[in-house]
């Protein structure tokens, strides 16, 4: 602070109600400038100057943006020297990338401003002729709320196929030979045609990429395979051109990028938005036949304000990336509502001990419920459920074992929003975020003036502080209700249609599926008198329509509808009307499992919907699947982690494990005795979640919360790495089934016995294996009389070499098929003539 003595400011009335202060400054250092009038200091005083020279003339900077501000607003400071300001040097740098605008409003004088995107500690620097003024750099506090980010990652200009023909991944490893010599495990996947590909390839050298691929320790059919990268191959961001809304954009609508990726050669695109409100994020092919290397993206915000775009291409930000778009265009006018509520850590509860959970479940009866508990062995329990007011049910049990048990809750035969649940027993839950579950309908459609409900299960997450947040057209009237039993209830009423945000925090953090969008529909007494009829919620296969009627019972309006397939695809529902007020609905099931038909009058679901409907048999249950080992724990980058799916009693189905974190990894999966051992390589330290699903429900406990050390880059943004394998049925007592794993496609049949034969006379033909891999070799030949030929045999030559011979008896066309595998051979089944 500058020493006493020195000359008072001269003030100076404006006439005009204000007044002019100036002051001459003679010293280097932080000046302070106190205002008062009548004696009662002016509000916003004192004012912070600091004050430098250059060249013999003062250089001064001061401003609120130097000390502190609020992220996502625009902050302001100014900086002051005698004669021109061409020399000062300004720069903002903290948490997140900062633009800095600078304004000479008089010579000499200029007002900076910039927008810090995110909370914390920023460093301004002002430089004149490349030294720092006095003060410099400064720090600014920023706080708030912090960014808000959307992301999605495009897989599709970096798949590689390698070939094959419904592939199989378990028990499958890639290793992939770089040009430099160095060897990285490939991440695979399996595409929708059933053919192999590497899932994300990325060449950043030029030369010669070479792929070996195993399956249970054998080579896969054309390992190795050698991919060629010239020029057009390699990854370059710099090729990538974005136009479209990058600079400026429109709240609550979407606005187009076109990312153009011709020349870039193989990568993955990598998007996130982030700023003070969570964007919505689509990315699709441009036309698929005419524009296949451009990408459409879309971003919607919900509010104005300033956002930060970030487009890579093979994990490197495009030319100009990160965008600083200004989001102009009216506010939402969305209102939030946040409640808390301070959670205690559950009491331990020991085996023999009687256990409750209490829950609600609005449109269900006592009849639809079923609930059981699996205990750490394997064994299953049937629980106690009782039918409580307002529509709430008390789940009892008593566990015999400890550790984690597992309490599935159904609701006619499928698990409700959450289930199957965790339970501690003997010891005191692991705590966190990531172990809260919340579902229910009132976290997936609301109506207008009614009490919309939903449940959260917090036992396993220990103590702390649970917030529930919802922000939409209309402020929410929300009610927290803690049954003490491990389940809080959430009740909200909302007096205005429209789109809705929950979410909901744990610790300050967000749980899993938080925050979710909930469609509010308007009040509707007509939608109330709608009926369906012919429904049926079990017994349907799969290719064969699903059929049923609505009738509208005297009410006038418009009826729409769609379908969730298992795998949480859109399919279209096919309305048609067959009478004045009767409607007849169709849609074709093509996987087994259970779809969800939304069915909408006049914009308001009616009553029921979305209506569950299993199709095929579910022989699989989530409750009987767990996950345990090292690898959902703790992690080394670099190194191998491993854990176990135990599938015992689960049945046969789709066991997916996605690993969420800082960098991609390489997921292989082999065949246990119990289930399947996992293995994954993260090259990046930090947090990692990995996600367990069976038949796309999450197991207990997943996902599991995994804390990475060592060395090494992450990514920008959060990478997703997930294999998808079909399993077994897994028996107590049983042992690991055989799996083989061919490739019909390449097999070889020649001969002059494939088209034609003669009566009484052997004919033969030859069949090669040598690139088919492994598999069980069938051979049959059906004559014109529907029956099989009496005789036919086929003999080992040498190697891989067999040749087959059969005997026909009747003139005719005789069918012959030739399989490996589950598959036909090309060109079976054959037609022999025979004369």
């Amino acid at each position: 602070m500058p020493v006493a003595g020195l000359p008072s400011p001269a003030i100076q009335a404006n006439k005009d109600g204000s007044v002019t202060v100036n002051y001459v400054p003679t010293q280097n250092g932080v000046h302070e400038l106190n205002l008062s009038y009548n004696e009662t200091p002016v509000e916003g005083t004192a004012f912070r100057v600091t004050v430098d020279s250059s060249d013999g003339r003062f250089v001064s900077a001061y401003g609120p943006g130097l000390v502190q501000g609020i992220c996502g607003e625009r902050l302001h400071f100014f900086v002051a020297k005698g004669g021109s300001s061409q020399d000062l040097d300004i720069t903002v740098d903290g948490p997140t990338k900062t633009e800095v605008v600078k304004k000479e409003e008089k010579p000499g004088l200029l007002t900076v401003e910039y927008v810090p995107l995110g909370a914390g500690e920023y460093k301004i620097s002002i430089k004149a002729k490349g030294k720092h003024i006095q003060g410099s750099p400064f720090s600014a506090k920023i706080s708030g709320e912090g960014r808000k980010k959307s992301q999605l990652t495009v897989s599709t200009p970096g798949e590689y196929v390698l070939g094959g023909q419904d592939v199989d991944l378990t028990g499958m490893v890639a290793w992939m030979k770089t040009p430099l010599s160095t060897i990285e495990q490939c991440l695979l996947k399996k595409m929708p045609n059933g053919k192999l590909a590497i899932a994300a390839f990325q060449p950043k050298k030029k030369g010669v990429y070479s792929v070996d691929v195993t399956q249970d320790g054998m080579k896969f059919p054309g390992t190795p395979f050698q991919i060629q990268v010239g020029d057009s191959e390699l990854s370059s961001s710099a090729k990538v051109k974005a136009t479209g809304a990058l600079k400026e954009g429109t709240a609550g609508k979407w606005n187009d990028i076109i990312v153009d990726i011709s020349g870039a050669g193989y990568g993955t695109l990598g998007i996130s938005m982030e700023g003070s409100h969570r964007p919505d994020l689509t990315c699709k092919q441009a036309d698929i036949l005419t524009r296949k290397n451009e990408y459409l993206l879309q971003y919607r915000p919900p509010e104005p304000g300033i956002y930060l775009l970030n487009i890579q291409f093979a994990n490197d930000h495009i030319t100009g990336s990160p965008y600083m778009v200004n989001v102009g265009g009216k506010p939402s006018g969305n209102v939030r509502e946040t409640v808390t509520q301070e959670i205690q850590a559950p009491k331990v509860v020991q085996p023999g001990q009687k256990c409750q959970l209490i829950l609600r479940i609005p449109g269900a009866t006592a009849l639809d419920m079923e609930a059981t508990l699996s205990s750490p062995s394997g064994v299953s329990d049937v629980c106690e459920i009782r039918d409580e007011p307002d529509n709430a049910y008390d789940i009892r049990f008593t566990p015999t074992e400890k550790g984690l048990n597992v309490v599935s809750v159904k609701q006619k035969g499928i698990h409700i929003a959450g289930s199957p649940l965790q339970y501690s027993v003997g010891a005191t839950p692991a705590g966190g975020s990531h172990k809260v579950e919340f579902g229910g309908s009132g976290a997936e459609r609301g109506a207008v003036g009614v009490k919309n409900e939903f449940n959260i299960y917090i036992r396993e997450a220990g103590s702390g502080t649970l917030s529930v947040t919802i922000e939409g057209p209309s402020k929410a009237d929300i009610r927290l209700t803690d049954t003490n039993t491990g389940f809080i209830t959430v009740s909200y009423v909302v007096q205005r249609d429209g789109e809705y945000v929950i979410g909901v925090k744990f610790n300050d953090q967000h749980v899993p599926r938080s925050p979710c969008k909930v469609q509010v529909d308007p009040e509707c007494e007509e939608a109330k008198k709608v009926s369906i009829h012919g429904l049926r919620d079990r017994g349907l296969d799969v290719e064969k329509p699903a059929t049923f009627t609505v009738n509208f019972n005297g009410v006038q309006g418009v009826l729409k509808g769609h379908v969730t397939t298992p795998s949480g695809s859109v399919d279209s529902l096919f309305i048609q009307e067959i009478d004045n007020e009767l409607n007849s609905c169709r849609f074709l099931p093509k996987e087994n499992g259970v779809y969800y038909v939304h069915l909408r009058f006049n914009e308001a679901h009616i009553p029921g919907s979305p209506f569950p409907m299993l199709i095929g048999k579910l022989g699989a249950d989530p409750a009987h699947v767990a996950a345990k080992g090292p690898g959902l724990e703790a992690g080394q980058v670099g190194a191998p982690s491993r854990f176990l799916v135990t599938t015992m009693n689960a049945g046969a189905g789709t066991l997916g494990v996605i690993v969420e974190g800082p960098s991609k990894v390489a997921v292989a999966c082999t065949e246990a005795d119990e289930g399947y051992e996992f293995t994954y390589t993260p090259s990046a330290p930090g947090e990692y979640f990995v996600n367990v699903k069976y038949c796309n429900v999450g197991v207990a406990g997943s996902p599991f919360k995994v804390i990475v050390t060592g060395s090494g880059r992450g990514s920008d943004i959060r990478e997703s790495s997930g294999l998808y394998v079909e399993t077994v049925e897994k028996k107590p007592g049983g042992s690991k089934s055989r799996v083989f794993h061919g490739d019909a496609s390449k097999v070889h049949v020649q001969g002059a016995g494939l088209k034609k034969g003669n009566l009484g006379r052997p004919g033969t033909f030859n069949i090669d294996l040598k690139e088919a891999g492994q598999g069980l070799l069938a051979v049959a030949m059906i004559s014109p009389n529907g029956l099989p030929v009496k005789d036919l045999t086929y003999k080992k030559q040498k190697g891989t070499a067999y040749t087959v011979s059969y005997l026909g008896e009747e003139k005719g066309d005789h069918y012959l098929h030739i399989r490996w595998g589950i598959n036909d051979v090309p060109g079976s089944p054959f037609i022999v003539t025979v004369q």
